[in-house]
């Protein structure tokens, strides 16, 4: 580490108003801003603090106090003997005030959202795909179907999982939400009936009524899908042409469906004329050990399981990349489904995820750790400060299903976000207003950012609604 800052250079950049109080917080908050715009770059030497006292004019105690709380939050760093240098924070360190989680800048905890922070090799990929990137230029610039290095990486996948897979089964898209909307417009006319898990991701239900489909919802078991009854049933009795479900820690339940599970749900989907969509986007996201269990499409035997998967779950949000594993003969027809609607994903992305794939288990390990200690806190928090309230642990995935004692959901999520937290309430996990004695509450943020919001959520039980609530996002939930 070569490069420092004098105390004139910094306090010359940092150009803070003298009557701003409480000073320390403000000098902090000011570094913090600068290091994540890039005008102070990572691991340059800050100024000693009493250096930067003399040249802010402020006291010692000030600045010490400033780079204790940068310290904290993971900005700065030190060593006795070497100093002080700029830092950026592991995203398991970042505290309730991290400068990303506000939802639609109204600076509520956002937990109605369980997107993960960015993976720690996300830059190291983006560094290699722009090397990479040049000599793409030489081409016309797309693939409707994708580029061969992430197809062939996906296909490389799903086969190290158990189901044989070769690129030609691969469309790249431009995340899973697209996925799912090619997909149903290609087998879903207006007054099919479509089945759908309840609760279930709530992106679906709009599609599913925005497609003039006649919605068939299938309760989820509080135990998980153990018994296919109810499921094998409302495939026989509706005769739904498609059926979406999520075998893989189950959004919102969290719940995994086991390999006998998933061979009988492809025995009946066969036997009644289904085709099952099956979303693994949460599906590398265990966090406990057991047993792997199978990808659901190596039970299929005739072309009837259309799997979605995606990068934003295991990797980042921000990389809108998703694929479809189906039949050969079924991506040349979706690839040109999809020319009316983009011609092709991002090739920049698709070359980031590509070369993320050579580390996926080192991803998946990261990922289970920080998730496993999120997880482990929101529990604990709940036990301790809503006893009454009951609910399953997952074993991986990104969110917890809890069913309440009262009021409803959609009640205290009115008290929440006058306390600033915003929630999601089972409702908009259901069909026709359901589920309003359920809250999912997802573990994909920071331990602090969770201590904090659960603090918040039981004084919103106590004080009840009041004042104006902020509008609800335009995308309720992920």
């Amino acid at each position: 580490m070569d490069r420092y800052l004098s105390g004139t250079q910094l306090a010359r950049l940092l150009a803070i108003d003298p009557a701003a109080r409480p000073y320390y917080r403000v000098l902090a908050r000011t570094v913090r801003s600068l290091v994540l715009d890039g005008r102070l770059p990572v691991r340059v030497r800050m100024p000693a603090e009493r250096h930067l006292a003399e040249a802010l004019g402020v006291s010692r105690t000030t600045v010490t106090s400033a780079y204790d709380l940068l310290r904290e939050q993971g900005y700065l760093e030190s060593r006795q003997g070497a100093g002080s240098w700029t830092a950026l924070p592991d995203a398991g360190s970042l505290g309730a005030d991290n400068p990303w989680i506000a939802a639609v800048d109204d600076g509520l905890l956002p937990l109605h959202a369980a997107a993960p922070s960015a993976i720690s090799s996300l830059p190291d990929a983006i560094a290699a795909a722009a090397g990479q990137y040049p000599r793409y230029t030489l081409g016309m610039g797309y693939d409707p179907v994708g580029i061969a290095p992430l197809r062939q990486a996906i296909a490389a996948r799903y086969t190290a999982r158990g189901v044989a897979t070769r690129p030609e089964q691969i469309l790249v898209t431009t995340g899973a939400q697209q996925a799912i909307h090619l997909v149903t417009a290609m087998l879903l006319s207006p007054g099919d009936p479509m089945l759908l898990e309840s609760p279930t991701y709530p992106h679906v239900i709009g599609l599913a009524r925005m497609r003039g489909a006649r919605i068939v919802p299938v309760g989820v078991p509080d135990e998980g899908w153990r018994d296919l009854d109810l499921l094998t049933c409302a495939m026989r009795q509706s005769a739904a042409r498609l059926a979406y479900v999520i075998p893989d820690f189950q959004n919102p339940t969290g719940h995994l469906m086991d390999d006998t599970a998933r061979a009988a749900l492809a025995a009946a989907a066969r036997r009644y004329g289904t085709t099952l969509v099956v979303d693994e986007s949460w599906g590398e996201l265990a966090i406990d050990k057991g047993p792997e269990v199978t990808p659901l499409a190596a039970f299929d035997t005739d072309g009837r399981v259309i799997t979605i998967g995606s990068a934003s779950k295991l990797w980042w949000g921000g990389l809108r990349i998703g694929w479809i594993r189906t039949t050969a003969a079924t991506v040349r027809h979706l690839a040109m489904l999809r020319a009316s609607v983009d011609i092709a994903s991002p090739l920049f992305e698709q070359l980031v995820v590509a070369g993320l794939f050579e580390d996926i288990e080192e991803a998946r390990t990261e990922r289970a750790r920080l998730l496993g200690a999120s997880r482990d806190v929101l529990a604990a928090e709940l036990a301790a400060r809503m006893p009454d309230w009951s609910f399953t642990l997952p074993a991986g995935g990104g969110s917890i299903w809890v069913r309440l004692s009262g009021p409803t959901a959609t009640a205290l999520a009115d008290a929440a976000a006058c306390q600033g937290v915003r929630l999601a309430p089972g409702r908009w996990f259901g069909v026709d207003g359901t589920l309003e004695g359920r809250l999912r509450l997802p573990f994909t943020h920071p331990p602090q950012v969770l201590v904090e919001a659960v603090r918040r959520i039981a004084e919103a039980r106590i004080r009840g609604a009041y004042g104006t609530r902020p509008a609800e996002p335009l995308t309720p939930a992920l």
